[in-house]
């Protein structure tokens, strides 16, 4: 009779319950045979479980030895299943017996040749998975059990080694369910650069303030050395603090792409990705022959900064338009789609031409109309219209550069931001949303009153500015957030007034 316990195969962010099954035969040819549409990884399980368990002082299975992982129709891919293999082997072996509890017990681990447990990706995932479906009991390499234990109502075991686990179920030496010595979630968040740190640039901090404050999109363009750089990189120490949700669906990104740290399994700071303008499509917003997820889901709920917006190349930044009108990436290959949360705040900084002193006081521009033109193109009308704030970056003056005027630091402003999120939070309790920006046009209707002033100057600026239907909820929503800065349950004239400076200029 074949032996079966289960385990998980974790599919892009989500996870399937996994049969591994165990039959062998003293006839036929001698060997392990695995089915079941396993990937390379999982059919060179086969060596790593025979030698673990014989470093383990405990018996392979004689004969012909088929192990079957069900569905058949999933492919399975990684070092998940030798810890499962190697038990399903062993009470074929009649050297354990867990029949009894078995429907409520997940296996995960890869084994090494000496029987200890090496960790694997996407742990939290198959934790959550196990609560969904009521199993009880979730057994992970040790190295993978304060991941594991984030999520509440199930029982953790970390276990270092094959031995260990088998002496578990003959009641020799009974495991405990894992529990942390520490509480999640109390790292401490360093920032390199600060916003007191950079000289001047007041209207540009102020836009950063705001698109902070609603998690806006934000593009910044000037001449070389002015601070854009430096702006979008000081961004991070002013963005609020995640909250325990928003936390759990990074941490989950994070631990199915196999960038999470062991050390410490919740991210409870923000993430800031920042990739090369030659960084491909693919790595962008992912995929590959088994998708995984890119720089837009890596930045999820966190900041996405693209330094030289202009130099990538224009079919890069096309790709860009679902995610950011969305929140969603949907990566198709001929095995299926898999979808990839990509709600970000992206930050873009670029030079107004080739050479970077377009309208630059200072120093007169040497390019071409054309050139200029041909530069400015690459980045395309419907992907500019999703960008909230456009804001225009000037050359810094000598006197603020060499003056010790006081700047206000990032503590000081990340509390008006915290509190802005604070009350978009008690507004949006009853949505599945979080911030201004993730509102549809129905929420904007019912969230973003108005008073008569403010009415009527967006009236005259959608008429004058030629608004699409996408920018002018933009507008609204910007001023939202604005309102929020300034605590008032209305917009007012110079809230959206404010809002309206940050659409691009028509030329």
């Amino acid at each position: 009779m074949a032996s079966k316990v289960f385990s998980a195969v974790v599919v892009g962010l989500d996870c399937e319950l996994v049969e591994v099954e165990a039959d062998n035969s003293p006839h036929g040819q001698l060997g392990i045979f695995i089915v079941g549409l396993p990937d390379k990884a999982v059919d060179e399980s086969k060596s790593r479980v025979r030698s673990a368990v014989k470093n383990s002082e405990l018996e392979f299975p004689r004969g012909n030895v088929t192990i079957n992982l069900a569905p058949a129709d999933i492919r399975k891919a990684g070092t998940y299943y030798d810890l499962p293999i190697a038990l399903a082997c062993l009470i074929q072996s009649d050297q354990i017996d867990i029949s009894s509890i078995a429907s409520d017990c997940v296996f995960v681990g890869e084994l090494s040749l000496e029987g200890k447990l090496r960790p694997v990706n996407g742990v939290l995932s198959i934790a959550l998975m196990c609560r969904k479906k009521n199993i009880k009991n979730l057994f992970v390499p040790m190295a993978n059990a304060r991941e594991a234990k984030l999520v509440s109502d199930i029982n953790v075991y970390g276990v270092e080694n094959l031995l260990q686990l088998v002496n578990h179920f003959r009641k020799e030496n009974e495991m405990l369910p894992f529990e942390p010595l520490e509480e999640y979630g109390d790292e401490f968040e360093y920032f390199p650069l600060d916003m007191s740190h950079i000289r001047g640039q007041e209207q540009a901090k102020r836009a950063l303030e705001i698109a902070a404050a609603g998690s806006h999109n934000l593009l910044m363009s000037g001449p070389p050395g002015s601070g854009k750089t430096m702006l979008a990189k000081a961004l991070p120490s002013i963005l609020p603090k995640m909250t325990m949700v928003e936390s759990l669906e990074v941490t989950k990104i994070y631990s199915s792409a196999g960038l999470l740290s062991r050390d410490q399994p919740l991210m409870s700071t923000r993430p800031f990705r920042s990739p090369h303008h030659t960084a491909s499509g693919i790595s962008l917003v992912g995929g590959g022959a088994w998708p995984k997820p890119g720089e837009v889901s890596l930045a999820h709920r966190g900041l996405l900064f693209l330094d030289e917006f202009l130099e990538f190349p224009k079919m890069v930044l096309e790709n860009l338009r679902q995610p950011l009108e969305d929140g969603i990436i949907s990566v198709s290959r001929a095995s299926g789609t898999i979808k990839f949360p990509a709600k970000f705040m992206l930050a873009a900084a670029m030079n107004p031409c080739p050479c970077g002193f377009l309208n630059d006081p200072g120093r007169e521009c040497s390019c071409l109309q054309t050139q200029i033109i041909k530069y400015q193109r690459k980045a395309s009308g419907p992907l500019l219209d999703r960008i909230d704030i456009h804001l225009e970056v000037p050359r810094v003056e000598l006197d603020k550069l060499e003056g010790e005027n006081f700047s206000e630091s990032s503590l000081t402003i990340r509390e008006r931001v915290q509190n802005a999120r604070n009350i978009q939070s008690e507004r949006f309790k009853a949505e599945r949303i979080i911030d201004n920006s993730e509102m549809s046009s129905e929420q904007v209707k019912k969230y973003c009153q108005m008073n008569e002033g403010a009415k009527t100057l967006l009236n005259q600026a959608a008429v004058k500015l030629r608004l699409s239907a996408r920018a002018y909820f933009r507008v609204l929503k910007l001023a939202r957030t604005i309102a929020d800065l300034a605590e008032s349950e209305i917009i007012m004239p110079d809230h959206l007034a404010e809002s309206l400076q940050y659409r691009p200029k028509i030329e």
